[in-house]
């Protein structure tokens, strides 16, 4: 018998991980084809990222400096290095075209710790990614329902935490004379929310309702099937690249050439602040190969789905920053994203005097991120389930529904956990949270394409990254750089979120691994 150490990095032949997609039971449906994944790519990549993240990128926040006009490089290095992963991702995708994204690929060329821990991390992707979406399509929804004269009541659209913030801040300034009138909109937000809310045993029942909502509908159609949420999907991409497309031709008459002046307004530092920021904007290349074994001819078509998703976007993306950051001055975009960071498109063309094409914007914004949640809660219950098949998590998650042929207990235990949680937190630290836990994704899987390539020479690849393992390694080091320019605090909780996986694993995945011995002697 090994030892208990080797036993940590024990590997699954890619042979064993092919024969498990035919057991009965654990066969999932085979719908989908390279436009339905290349217009899934684009509908989790084009979303909450543009929508919301351009503004803090551009303008700066209190702890980083803003790219300016230079945001336009921000999005090209940030393309670069997310480039260098999709290629790394679509080689070992055509090669393994197994559920489990970058989980599964570990499992093949690390060995189990290190499948686990990046099954574990990318649960800040997909889990941590969703909670923040859904939260931003909450404030879009709420904004959209408000221009047309809908109110829902102040207690269900905001976060418990963030309303007690506002409040304890906008009771002190009350107290010191200051009339509620004169508050800023937030604090009198969370003001009128605590005032109006419901209160069981003196505890104020606050929560956001539409953030869980969305949630739950997903998830209902996500156990419906594959098929039925690509066809979704492709609607609401559709809607997106036209509002998209909207903003650029409408914004780009309006474009003042001075406003690029000075381009880099913070040199360097905010460029490179900029493309961390940004990173955020080009998440979901990677969900397009958790689909793999939904894939009618994965070899062929994963491929083609991750890289001409990511260069789409990667287009769309450079040229919405050129009009974004064209049609205001910084000095201006800087004092106006302080407090208008959640709608920064939409107030660029309100500040043009166009409300009109705001309000298209606006509600191609709710679309937008409707389909990134869909993709992100696909994404991670795809991870579950590939790790409940291992048996490192328990074998319900491994269930597929008899008639849908999806995982349904893992979608729903997924959805029931994001909607939860978005009820109740607020999106600080979100992004950075999720960026981290990708960027450590991608790095893995650069270094996956290398050590396969070693142990299984052979065996044959329809798609393979040029230029030997000098692509790879410049995937891993840019990834690296994008890393070094996120807050110490999340590295800390990154360290944190990771130890907390390892002690689920020593506790229960070890042992009820299938490549564990006493298992494999059953």
């Amino acid at each position: 018998m090994d030892k208990p150490g080797r036993q940590l990095f024990r590997l699954k032949s890619l042979a064993s991980m092919m024969l498990e997609t035919h057991e009965e039971g654990h066969r999932l449906k085979k719908a989908l084809g390279p436009l339905e994944l290349v217009l899934f790519g684009i509908g989790v990549i084009i979303g909450a990222g543009i929508f919301a993240t351009v503004g803090t990128a551009a303008a700066g926040d209190a702890a980083r400096p803003g790219a300016g006009p230079a945001l336009i490089v921000s999005f090209a290095i940030t393309a670069v290095a997310c480039g260098f992963a999709a290629l790394c991702y679509a080689e070992l995708a055509s090669l393994v075209p197994i559920s489990g994204s970058a989980y599964t690929y570990s499992y093949a060329t690390f060995g189990e710790l290190i499948a686990w821990i990046i099954g574990w991390d990318l649960m800040l992707e997909y889990c941590v990614g969703a909670i923040a979406v859904s939260i931003s399509w909450s404030g879009y929804f709420n904004g959209f329902l408000h221009s047309v004269g809908i109110n829902l009541p102040v207690w269900a659209t905001v976060d418990y935490r963030t309303a007690m913030q506002g409040f304890t801040k906008a009771a002190a300034m009350i107290a010191a004379g200051t009339p509620v009138a004169a508050l800023a909109p937030n604090l009198r937000h969370a003001f009128d929310a605590y005032n109006a809310a419901p209160h069981f045993f003196g505890i104020a029942f606050i929560c956001n309702l539409p953030a869980s909502i969305v949630v739950l509908l997903l998830t209902t159609l996500l156990v419906r099937g594959i098929k039925e949420s690509s066809a979704f999907n492709i609607i609401i991409v559709v809607i997106k690249l036209l509002v998209i497309a909207f903003f650029i031709f409408v914004g780009g008459h309006y474009i003042k050439p001075g406003n690029w002046v000075p381009f880099a307004p913070n040199g360097f530092a905010g460029i490179k602040a900029g493309a961390a920021i940004v990173f955020f904007a080009y998440i979901g290349f990677d969900v397009v190969s958790t689909m793999a074994e939904e894939t009618r001819n994965p070899k062929r078509d994963m491929p083609i789905g991750i890289i001409g998703s990511l260069v789409v976007s990667t287009i769309l993306y450079m040229l919405v920053a050129a009009v974004f950051t064209g049609i205001i001055p910084f000095p201006a975009l800087k004092e106006a994203m302080a407090t208008q960071k959640a709608e920064p498109l939409a107030y660029a063309l309100e500040s043009i005097h166009l409300g009109w094409a705001a309000m298209i914007v606006a509600v191609g914004a709710v679309a937008a991120q409707l389909a990134v949640l869909l993709a992100l809660l696909l994404g991670q219950s795809r991870i579950f389930f590939s790790m409940s098949r291992d048996g490192l998590l328990p074998k319900v998650f491994s269930k597929v529904h008899k008639k849908f042929r999806t995982p349904y207990v893992t979608t729903i235990a997924v959805g029931a956990l994001v909607a939860f949680v978005a009820a109740f937190t607020n999106i600080d630290e979100m992004v950075d949270l999720t960026n981290i836990g990708t960027l450590f994704a991608f790095i893995l899987v650069c270094f996956g394409v290398i050590i396969l390539r070693v142990k299984e020479p052979e065996r044959h690849r329809t798609f393979r990254v040029p230029f030997g393992p000098v692509l790879p390694l410049m995937g891993v080091a840019s990834c690296i750089f994008l890393m070094t320019g996120l807050p110490a605090i999340t590295w800390i909780r990154f360290v944190a979120w990771l130890f907390i996986g390892l002690i689920i694993y020593f506790t229960y995945g070890y042992t009820h691994s299938l490549l564990h011995p006493k298992n494999i002697k059953k």
